[in-house]
């Protein structure tokens, strides 16, 4: 099954690319390769607020004019001078630059000066979307970016009629889905199980599995999928 990943760049306009769910090719629950990146890079323009001051306080601590930083990281004065005033969202190579020349780790430059409270928020049309072939099924991506290859979070939601037919994920991978609204069936490897509102339903994802709107009216819930479960026997 074919999904389209839709993200919003810096001036909102919509950008999107296709990804194979729950296949090691390009899986948006086990994401590799090129779109893997891109997920990062997202993650790094999220975080890329707390980036200005660091790189300005340790340019300071180590006396380097913009010009020598630019120098010794191959990364644009100017470009420097736009992050140290939060002015522009950098790749994760211009952050990997920039932490080597100043002698530190791309975590370090990303965390705040003061190591303030953590509270990262996204705008609803900030958040990524996956949506499915028939357009009856949706996932929004709200999992933290840093835990993406082991831990992710999706609210879903389906139409009546929706089907979301997943490939098998890596072994030891838990699904777990809980219903706020409808009812959905889940069949992993043949075997169905019906969860309705309020209920929770874990299940292994590590073989073939679906989700299925039997009902005729819309269903809601929060997935979570972890990746690296312990191994089951």
């Amino acid at each position: 099954m074919r999904l389209w990943l839709f993200a919003f760049d810096i001036s909102n306009k919509t950008s999107y690319y296709s990804v194979r769910y729950g296949t090691g090719e390009a899986d948006a629950m086990g994401v590799e390769g090129r779109d893997k990146q891109k997920i990062l890079e997202a993650g790094a323009v999220a975080l890329s607020g707390q980036l200005g001051a660091t790189v300005l306080r340790l340019r300071k601590a180590y006396n380097l004019s913009l010009s020598e930083l630019s120098q010794q990281s191959g990364v644009a004065k100017s470009i420097i001078s736009q992050i140290e005033r939060n002015e522009t969202n950098p790749t994760l190579a211009t952050i990997w630059r920039l932490a080597h020349a100043l002698d530190a780790s791309i975590e370090g430059l990303l965390q705040s000066a003061q190591d303030a409270p953590f509270l990262e928020k996204t705008a609803r049309a900030d958040t990524p979307m996956l949506v499915s072939d028939d357009g009856k099924c949706r996932l929004a991506i709200i999992g933290w970016i840093k835990t993406v290859e082991w831990l992710q979070a999706y609210e879903f939601y389906a139409e009546p009629g929706g089907v979301l037919e997943s490939e098998a994920h890596q072994r030891g991978s838990v699904e777990s889905l809980s219903l706020r609204e409808g009812e959905l069936c889940v069949e992993v490897a043949g075997v169905k199980e019906t969860v309705k509102a309020g209920e929770t339903l874990r299940y292994r994802c590590d073989r073939p599995h679906v989700i299925r709107n039997l009902s005729e009216a819309p269903a809601q819930a929060t997935m979570v999928c972890i990746l690296k479960a312990a191994a089951m026997e």
